[in-house]
């Protein structure tokens, strides 16, 4: 029996029938426009629809990296890009090609509900709002802000409460790249107290556990229900889930620099990143259809500017990068050999 619907195929168990369709497991940012494709990609009746599961990055690429075989993942989305120490990791256990497949661009959105305040938000403000350790008189000491008008007069007089992801997750690990870890580098404090650099980048992009930040799972849907429910929190997801929501949240600035489509692909939104696709090549002669995905996944008509995934909120390529992620996919080119 062939599976209808994307949600379907989760409720299946991974039996030897299920296995005869690609098993894609990583990003809740990424899962929309991969499952909105496999259930593309399942209407052909040569292939089953794809097995979409939404795990968090880091979660994914372990399940990815776990080995070759029936039992393991064929593809993994990600929001950000693969790790060196994860590449290792998939090496370990046999995995030596890894295709890459950048399907498009997202920004990470500081966004609350459609009525609440507007809050024009800087990389530093979020910094002094999230971190561990903050900068005062000179030294680091455990975060005492507890509203954003301590930190800014120009922000409102409200307790700073922030939803976002668990560490697992791509976006978590991008907020704290791109915000955290680049804000900390201006912070004369840090460099002072710790003078190792890969200490300082693991302080720097340490977040507060006193309640301010609320992790909310991996599923951000959970997070603009929170903050639709809420005026006076803040809540942290991908760009796209904020063009399915308009209306019920809005962005706020960061830098000055507000999250819109231009912004984003030209690089001057500051929280901007791009969006992974990856296929384990030795499954290719495991699982049916895994080249054939990969193909109609760097259509045109799928990721191209054009394509029904632009009408989700995915933010395409330029034409010439679009162009070799098509010859990637097509000869299902390893990591390293374009």
């Amino acid at each position: 029996m062939r599976c209808l619907t994307v949600l379907f195929c989760l409720l299946l168990p991974l039996s030897v029938e299920a296995r005869e369709a690609i098993r894609i497991v990583g990003s809740s940012t990424v899962f929309p426009f991969v499952a909105a494709a496999a259930e593309q990609f399942g209407r052909d009746e040569q292939f089953r629809t794809p097995i979409v599961e939404a795990t968090g990055t880091g979660g994914g690429i372990k399940l990815f990296c776990d080995g070759i075989g029936e039992s393991y993942p064929d593809m993994v989305n990600a929001s950000r890009p693969i790790k060196k120490s994860e590449v290792e990791r998939c090496a370990s256990n046999g995995i030596n090609e890894i295709v890459e497949l950048k399907i498009g661009y997202d920004g990470i959105v500081l966004a609350n509900a459609w009525q609440a305040p507007v809050f024009s938000l800087s990389r530093r403000i979020l910094f002094m709002a999230l971190a561990r350790e903050v900068p005062k008189d000179g030294k680091l000491v455990q975060n005492p802000y507890k509203r954003w008008k301590e930190i800014d007069e120009t922000l409102p007089d409200l307790p700073i409460s922030l939803y976002g992801p668990p560490p697992t997750s791509g976006t978590r690990d991008a907020f704290v790249e791109l915000v955290m870890g680049e804000a900390c580098k201006e912070i004369k404090e840090y460099t002072t107290t710790y003078p190792d650099e890969e200490t300082r980048k693991k302080q720097c992009t340490a977040i507060r556990e006193d309640g301010a930040f609320i992790e909310a799972g991996e599923d951000d849907n959970i997070i603009v229900q929170k903050l639709d429910a809420n005026r006076e929190t803040l809540g942290i997801f991908g760009y796209s889930f904020l063009e399915q929501n308009v209306g019920k949240v809005k962005a706020n600035p960061i830098d000055g620099v507000m999250p819109d489509f231009e912004h984003i692909v030209d690089g001057s939104y500051p929280v901007a990143r791009s969006l992974f696709v990856y296929i384990k090549r030795a499954h290719a002669k495991l699982v049916p259809g895994i080249r054939e995905f990969g193909v109609m996944l760097t259509a045109d008509s799928t990721t191209g500017e054009d394509g029904y995934l632009a009408m989700k909120g995915l933010l395409p390529l330029p034409e010439d990068e679009h162009k070799q992620m098509k010859k990637t996919a097509a000869g299902l080119i390893p990591m390293g050999n374009n």
